[in-house]
């Protein structure tokens, strides 16, 4: 009897640590592969419209790429690797990379040593009820497109 007493006693603080455990996880809001391409033809679109060739790329909240589309005749090849890099920019530091940019231009030198990022406009972190749930990076021929470009893909999600 004492044997049963105390499994009961085992099952019964197991099913509550497992409530607690589930009650203390956060829901997440992820990026669809869906989504991203939803993005990336609103940004394409807004490039063609202006006759602008280059990279566009969106990454997940934790920098990793989901898609990338390179139309004809980039204004620079460079952008295959800028682009995809500028969304995860945007991702891992939440926040536009033109912010990292004009640190550095104001002075934060420093800055430029955070290996492994591109801190030049054209990413923007992708916020879905106040979560950043990834990047979307773009490089054309400016850094004025590049901004503008991203802007055209981020505003499709909100459509």
């Amino acid at each position: 009897m004492r044997i049963l007493i105390a499994t009961l006693i085992a099952i019964g603080t197991m099913a509550l640590a497992t409530e607690t455990a589930v009650a203390q996880l956060a829901e997440k809001k992820v990026l669809t592969l869906e989504a991203a391409r939803k993005m990336v033809a609103a940004a394409e679109a807004a490039a063609e419209h202006q006759h602008l060739r280059g990279v566009i790329a969106i990454c997940d909240d934790g920098g990793w790429l989901i898609l990338v589309e390179r139309m004809d005749n980039p204004a620079y090849t460079a952008s295959v690797e800028l682009a995809p890099e500028k969304a995860r920019t945007a991702a891992l530091f939440k926040k536009p990379t033109a912010a990292l940019e004009s640190a550095i231009n104001q002075g934060r030198i420093a800055a430029v040593t955070a290996r492994g990022f591109v801190e030049m406009q054209g990413g923007l972190p992708i916020i879905v009820d106040g979560q950043v749930i990834g990047g979307i990076g773009a490089s054309f021929d400016t850094p004025e497109h590049d901004v503008e470009i991203a802007q055209a893909g981020l505003a499709a999600l909100s459509r």
